[in-house]
């Protein structure tokens, strides 16, 4: 059997082997208010960042930026190097302070360091890769997409809560239960990929593993 291709936008968190810490476990959503109005502020008025609402919050990536780099792919066939920066850094920052709010690492969200959180995808050759015309569809194309995540993220929702007691109880995250939040983090961010940033034309798989 044929081996499947990655896809190009790559997502993944390590395990953390070791002994969470109870006490910041405990209080996460009031340890990560300063750092959620960071996200806020940075993100922009529309967004909303919250472990919960990932496919939500996270479909702004940029706001502006993201309408206008389907501006410029439609008229100019390019996409700015730095625009593309701008909202990778954006997303991996956002990734990081959705998992420590998913309680997937107990450090604090750096601005900058990737830490245990590592997001992923190629710069793209606009003019030869990129079909001027497919961003105006993509988010249609996507709605399947997004009402299975509306599920999975409901399971999530679950999934944290019950990881919360396991970590308050035994200092560690389940490991079923943590690759399952994993994979919906990482099917979230194909789709953001996809639909939003505008990175690629590979229409998402719909699959929680790599």
């Amino acid at each position: 059997m044929e081996a499947q291709a990655p896809y190009p936008v790559q997502f993944a968190v390590s395990y953390p082997d070791r002994e969470l810490n109870r006490l910041s476990t405990a209080f996460r959503l009031f340890a990560a208010i300063p750092i959620a109005i960071i996200a806020y502020l940075v993100g922009g008025n529309q967004e909303t960042v919250e472990a919960g609402r990932h496919a939500a919050s996270f479909a702004s990536a940029g706001g502006a930026i993201s309408v206008a780099t389907l501006l410029m792919l439609l008229f100019r066939q390019k996409y700015p190097r730095w625009w593309f920066d701008w909202n990778r850094e954006l997303l991996r920052f956002e990734n990081r302070v959705a998992a420590y709010l998913a309680l997937l690492d107990d450090r604090y969200p750096s601005t900058d360091e990737q830490q245990s959180v590592a997001l992923d995808f190629p710069y793209p050759d606009a003019k030869n890769e990129l079909n001027r015309w497919l961003p105006l569809v993509k988010w249609l194309l996507a709605i399947p997409h997004f009402i299975l995540l509306a599920f999975l993220w409901l399971g999530a929702f679950g999934a944290v809560i019950a990881a919360w007691f396991a970590i308050l109880f035994t200092g560690r995250y389940p490991r079923g239960l943590f690759d399952y939040v994993v994979g919906v983090f990482r099917w979230t961010n194909r789709v953001l990929g996809y639909s939003y940033l505008l990175v690629t034309d590979e229409y998402p798989p719909f699959r929680l593993r790599d």
